[in-house]
Formats: C-alpha cells, sequence, structure tokens
C-alpha cells in the first residue's frame, strides 16, 4: 500500500531532521533513498521499472547533447527515449486495454478470440514520472535546458517523493537547478507559509474530500431509483471531493518541499470560479494542462494552421488527456466531451483572461454557476466505473424528485454547505500568491483559532478509513 495523508506527513518527520543535517551531496543521495523507500512501500518490485526508465533516459538524453548539431542523431535520440517511455506507460496502462476492446469489437462481428489479457498491476504514478522523463528529453532536443550529467540529481528529479505519484507535473528548467545548489534552511516566512500549505491540504484532503467520499461511494455504486435531488447532491459532492483529494495533495507536498527548500510550482487556481471551460482548464490541474500544450497540441500545429485544424487538435489533446487518466472508455468519453467544449468556446465564445490573481466579480455568478454544473456533469463520467454506470447514473435522475433513499443526500448537502465557503475563502487568501502573506495580516488570535479548529476537524475526521488519493491511480 502506499502512504496516507498522514502516514506521508510522519514519514516526512522522519526525514525532516536528518536531512538538514547533510550537505548537498548527502541530502540528494538521503533524498533519493528516502523517495524510493516511499514508492517501495507499495511495492517494491516496481522499484526496477523506476530506476530502469530513469537509467535510459538519462543515457539517451546524454547522447542528444552528444550529438552536437547533428539534427538527425539529436532528433533519433530523443525520439528513442519517448519511444521507451511510451513503450512502458502503454504496456502497463493501456495494453489490457486496447486488446479487451479489440476483443470486443471482434466479438461483434462475429469472430471468436479468447484475448490474451496479462492483467498487471498499474504501478503508482507511473504517468507522472514517465511524462517527466518525456518533457526532460523534448527540453533538451529543443535546446531549452542542458543535459543533467549528475545521475543524481535527474535521479531525484524523477524520484522525488513529494511529486513523484501524484505530481504536479514539474519541468526539469525549474527543478534541476534546485538539486544542484546549496539549499538554505527556510526562514520565518517560508517555514509559516509551508505549515499554513500543510494544514490547508490535511484539511481539504481529510476533512472535505474523505468527508464526503463515504456518501459519494455509495450513491454511486447503487445510483437506481435513488432520484434526482440525491444524484445531483452526489454529482457535486464529487466535485468538490475530487478537488479537496487533489489539491489537497498538492499542497501537502508543496509544503513539505518548501520545508526541503524546494519550490513546487501551483497545479492549482480556484478552478471552480472559472468563467468557461477554458478558463477552467487554466486553473485546473495547472501543470497537465500546460504539458499537454507544450508537448502534443503545439507540436500537432495548435492554432496555427486555421480554426478546423485547431478544433481538430483540442479534440486530439483532450482525447488522449481523458486516455492518460485511466485506460477506459469513460475516460476517454469525459476527454472528448471536454475536448468538444473547447472547441465551441473557441468557436464561439470570449476567450479573455482575468490572470489568477484577479478575483471574480458578482457579474460573472451566472457564468461560473453554469460552468460548474457543466464540469460537474462531466464529472460523472470521470467518477464511474465504465461508461455504462455513467448512463444508469443519468438514467437514475428521472426516479423524480426523491428515492427510496432520499436521506442518504442530506448529511452531504449539510458538509457542503459548511465546508465549501471555508475552503472557497482559504483559496482566495492565496489568489495569485506564493507565501500566503494575507494570513500574516490577520491577528495572532485569530490564526490561532482556525488552525485550531482546523486540528480538531481534522481529529474528528479521521476516525474512519483512509480513503487513498484519487490520483495515485494514474
Amino acid at each position: 500500500m502506499i502512504f496516507n495523508s498522514f502516514e506521508f506527513a510522519v514519514f516526512f518527520a522522519a526525514v525532516f531532521p536528518v536531512y538538514w543535517l547533510l550537505r548537498l551531496r548527502a541530502q540528494n543521495l538521503f533524498l533519493i533513498a528516502a523517495s524510493y523507500l516511499f514508492y517501495g512501500w507499495w511495492d517494491w518490485r516496481f522499484l526496477f521499472l523506476l530506476a530502469g526508465t530513469t537509467l535510459i533516459d538519462f543515457w539517451a538524453v546524454r547522447r542528444i547533447g552528444a550529438a552536437g548539431d547533428d539534427e538527425r542523431r539529436r532528433r533519433g535520440w530523443m525520439i528513442f527515449s519517448v519511444a521507451i517511455n511510451l513503450a512502458v506507460l502503454g504496456f502497463f496502462k493501456y495494453f489490457d486495454f486496447f486488446v479487451e476492446s479489440g476483443a470486443s469489437t471482434l466479438s461483434k462481428l462475429g469472430v471468436d478470440w479468447s484475448e490474451p489479457a496479462l492483467r498487471f498491476a498499474l504501478p503508482v504514478g507511473i504517468s507522472f514520472y514517465v511524462f517527466h522523463e518525456i518533457s526532460y528529453a523534448v527540453d533538451v532536443y529543443r535546446r531549452r535546458v542542458e543535459p543533467e550529467t549528475d545521475l543524481v540529481v535527474y535521479a531525484l528529479y524523477i524520484a522525488f517523493f513529494p511529486q513523484l505519484v501524484a505530481g504536479p507535473i514539474t519541468r526539469a528548467g525549474h527543478m534541476l537547478p534546485q538539486f544542484r545548489r546549496a539549499r538554505t534552511f527556510p526562514d520565518a516566512d517560508e517555514r509559516y507559509s509551508a505549515f499554513v500549505l500543510v494544514l490547508s491540504g490535511l484539511f481539504k484532503k481529510v476533512v472535505l474530500a474523505d468527508g464526503l467520499a463515504g456518501a459519494v461511494n455509495e450513491i454511486f455504486g447503487s445510483p437506481d431509483d435513488r432520484g434526482l435531488l440525491p444524484l445531483l447532491v452526489a454529482m457535486f459532492a464529487f466535485s468538490v471531493q475530487i478537488y479537496g483529494d487533489f489539491a489537497g495533495y498538492t499542497d501537502i507536498a508543496r509544503g513539505l518541499a518548501r520545508l526541503l527548500g524546494i519550490e513546487i510550482a501551483r497545479n492549482f487556481e480556484q478552478p471552480y470560479l472559472a468563467r468557461n471551460i477554458t478558463e477552467f482548464w487554466r486553473h485546473w490541474h495547472i501543470s497537465l494542462s500546460s504539458w499537454l500544450h507544450d508537448y502534443l497540441y503545439v507540436p500537432l500545429g495548435g492554432n496555427r494552421s486555421g480554426r478546423w485544424a485547431t478544433y481538430r487538435n483540442l479534440m486530439i489533446v483532450m482525447l488522449l488527456g481523458g486516455l492518460w487518466h485511466g485506460a477506459s472508455w469513460h475516460f476517454v468519453v469525459w476527454g472528448g466531451l471536454h475536448g468538444a467544449a473547447l472547441a465551441l468556446h473557441r468557436a464561439f465564445g470570449r476567450d479573455v483572461d482575468r490572470g489568477r490573481a484577479a478575483l471574480p466579480s458578482w457579474r460573472d455568478v451566472p457564468a461560473i454557476a453554469a460552468n460548474f454544473v457543466f464540469v460537474s456533469v462531466l464529472w460523472v463520467f470521470f467518477r464511474a466505473d465504465s461508461f455504462s454506470d455513467a448512463l444508469d447514473f443519468f438514467g437514475g435522475m428521472t426516479a423524480g424528485l426523491t428515492g427510496p433513499a432520499a436521506g442518504a443526500w442530506k448529511p452531504v448537502a449539510v458538509t457542503l454547505a459548511v465546508f465549501v465557503p471555508i475552503m472557497l475563502a482559504m483559496d482566495l487568501l492565496d489568489r495569485g500568491r506564493v507565501q500566503l502573506a494575507p494570513l500574516r495580516r490577520i491577528p495572532a488570535l485569530v490564526q490561532g483559532v482556525l488552525a485550531g479548529a482546523a486540528v480538531v476537524a481534522l481529529i474528528v475526521y479521521s476516525g474512519g478509513a483512509p480513503e487513498p488519493f484519487i490520483y495515485f491511480q494514474f
């Protein structure tokens, strides 16, 4: 099993004091050992896969640099590196999916074929570290970064435990220099902001996401005849759950990394305050959105080849983005619907980016509400176990305003009403800022009361079985 949120924090508490007693080289080696221990806690056998892809990529990208101005050799080594990583990802994540889909198609055509499904366990976080390796190879080929000559530094970039299993997907140009240079012990402001990030992340994950997970799982597991209101509440609850779960993980990872002298980029900027689908994807899972833009959308031609080619590229990117999230048709449908929405907004909407630091106005509320409802409807395809289960969920909404299990949704609605405004307030205080500076202007007594209330809520909501982070499965 992989660490849950509290075990993650305890693990870090053991790493932190030893780390700061060491010099730079020893710090990096120690972090690699800690990161491999962290990953191997789930399944030690997949450590060989992590180490193997790291070594191959390190060697292949060094060959890109050694090729100098020989463009053919540079491109060849880049393609080799990318192909190896895609082959690893495709084998473990998509082999059974494509084989089963092919067998199903042949069966409909009257051909009986027993597919050779392998049923391998999916290595935790493989999509994240493979994307790190691909972006590094492409960036070196594009001459945006120099090939790393220190295997320890590169191995740490790939395996750095706060971001290893669920991102963010960081770029080599941002992370490698931080692992090369000496790091100083965080000052008071950095320690304060790190503490707030970790505490807010735990609150989002344990109180908000895990507090909603039980009812969401129950209602999504058996949506038949529940009625419209319970299913609507479950749909919106999952929208909040996945944000609290993933944004909470990112906050914890950023806070812990900051205590180690490492800065990880933001991954969320209040995406549910977006006024349209384009703005949503600029604020949701920012590291993946920017990765897909830079390494897929732009190479496909981006918006440089005319209107229809732009729509096509958006569809391709989002279909593959859906498939990245999971080897199942319901993820493909989810990505395709987002791609269609992005293309329609590109064709008929107004793309006025107000910037990440700007606050929404009251005039934005109708657009924000409509976009949130649309995104929440599409989340049903993401949350369902299959495409048919998603259709069953929507079909269950036709059972009337209430169903036989109508009371099950009421505690969920109360939880949303209480904690969602708190979460929004926390996010808005830090909108567009790095160090959570506005919180420092609140009186110390109020800060203490808020922190104490958060700790009490963590204690109250941590009594049940811990829910795994949703994005660990990707």
